[in-house]
C-alpha cells in the first residue's frame, strides 16, 4: 500500500477544524443576531471572534462547560479502515492498561527482515489527531521495512481503546505504552525509540518530560505544537484560546527531555500547524537536538516529501544516535 494513506487521517482532521471554525463563526452570528442590530460584516465578525471582552467565550463555556472546550480539541473515530497487512507486514494485536486502568489497543509490527530480537531498535509510534491508529499507518509502516519493530496504539477514546478522550488521560496513555513495550522479553529494551506525529509527537514531548523512560535512546517528533491555546487561536481566534487551556502544553516540558537526543522536524508548508511551532519547541529544547524543516513540506509530507529524503536523513540519525 502507498504510504501516503496518511491521508485517511489527515484530512478529516482538516475538515473538523474547519467545522469547528465554522460553529465558532455560526455561534457569533447567533449573538450577534440581535433585534435592530446592523447586518454583520467581515471585519465585525473578525472583531467577535477576538472576543476582546471575554463575554462570547463566557457564553460558550456556560454550553460545554468549563474547560469543555479541551474536549473540542480531538476528533477520534471508532473504525479500522486498514491493518499493517495492507503493507505486507505481520502484525500482533495487544492490549495494554493505561495507570487508571483504561484498556488500550494497538499493533505490534515486527522488523521485517529482521528477528525481534535482533531488529535494529523498537519504535514507540504515537498518532495525529484524528481517526483511530489505522488512518495512520503510513507514518510508521516504513520504519519497519527498516528494519526496526513498531508499537502503534490508539490512546482512549480512539479506535477499539476504551475511555473518552482527556488531555490528562490521554498523555498517560503514552507512558502506558512505554511501560508495555519495556515489559516485552523479546526485545532489546535498551534501543527504544519515541516518534510522535502532529498531536502525538505533542503528547510524547509532556509523557516524556514528566517520566523519563529507562532504555530511551532517541526522541522524534514531526509537524508537533508546542501550545494547546496557539492552535486554537488560529482555527478561532481569542474566542478559540480562550475555551482550550494550556495545561500540560509540550513548551513546557520539552526542555526536561535532555539529555535525551531529540530530532524536530517540521514542513515549512505545514498548513495545519505553522513551522513556528516546530521552532519554538526547538528553541525550548535542550542539547542534543536536531531540526530538520523540510522545504516545501506540508503537515502529513514532510518526511516523504521529496521521494523520502528526510527519512533516509532520518534512519542516518537514528544509526548515528544507536551506535553512540
Amino acid at each position: 500500500m502507498n504510504s501516503t494513506n496518511w491521508l485517511g487521517g489527515f484530512v478529516p482532521w482538516v475538515m473538523k477544524l474547519r467545522i469547528l471554525a465554522c460553529w465558532l463563526i455560526s455561534l457569533v452570528f447567533a449573538i450577534a443576531a440581535e433585534p435592530g442590530r446592523p447586518p454583520i460584516s467581515a471585519d465585525d465578525l473578525s472583531a467577535l471572534l477576538q472576543d476582546p471582552d471575554g463575554d462570547l467565550a463566557k457564553v460558550v463555556e456556560g454550553a460545554v462547560g468549563k474547560n469543555g472546550g479541551n474536549q473540542l480539541f480531538y476528533f477520534p473515530t471508532r473504525d479500522e479502515p486498514t491493518t499493517p497487512a495492507a503493507w505486507g507486514l505481520k502484525f500482533e494485536s495487544i492490549d495494554f492498561k493505561s495507570a487508571d486502568g483504561t484498556k488500550l489497543h494497538g499493533w505490534f509490527i515486527p522488523a521485517k527482515n529482521k528477528s525481534v530480537s535482533s531488529a535494529k531498535g523498537t519504535v514507540i509510534f504515537s498518532h495525529g489527531n484524528a481517526g483511530s491508529m489505522g488512518h495512520h499507518l503510513g507514518f510508521c509502516t516504513w520504519l519497519a521495512e527498516a528494519n526496526f519493530n513498531v508499537l502503534i496504539y490508539d490512546y482512549r477514546g480512539f479506535g477499539k481503546s476504551d475511555g473518552s478522550v482527556d488531555r490528562r488521560g490521554m498523555i498517560d496513555d503514552v507512558k502506558a505504552a512505554f511501560a508495555f513495550i519495556r515489559q516485552r522479553k523479546d526485545i532489546d529494551t535498551n534501543r527504544l525509540i519515541s516518534y510522535g506525529h502532529s498531536l502525538g509527537g505533542a503528547q510524547s514531548v509532556t509523557a516524556l518530560g514528566e517520566a523519563p523512560v529507562k532504555g530511551l535512546r532517541a526522541i522524534v517528533i514531526d509537524g508537533a505544537f508546542a501550545s494547546y491555546q496557539a492552535m486554537a487561536r488560529i482555527v478561532g481566534g481569542q474566542l478559540g484560546a480562550s475555551l482550550v487551556t494550556d495545561e500540560l502544553a509540550p513548551k513546557d516540558f520539552v526542555k526536561k527531555l535532555a539529555p535525551v537526543p531529540l530530532l524536530v522536524v517540521h514542513g515549512s508548508n505545514d498548513e495545519v500547524v505553522p513551522v513556528s511551532q516546530g521552532h519554538q519547541l526547538f528553541e525550548a529544547a535542550g542539547q542534543p537536538k536536531t531540526l530538520f524543516e523540510v522545504q516545501g513540506g506540508r503537515h502529513g509530507t514532510a518526511l516523504s516529501h521529496d521521494d523520502g529524503a528526510f527519512r533516509r536523513k532520518m534512519l542516518t540519525w537514528l544509526d548515528g544516535i544507536l551506535k553512540g
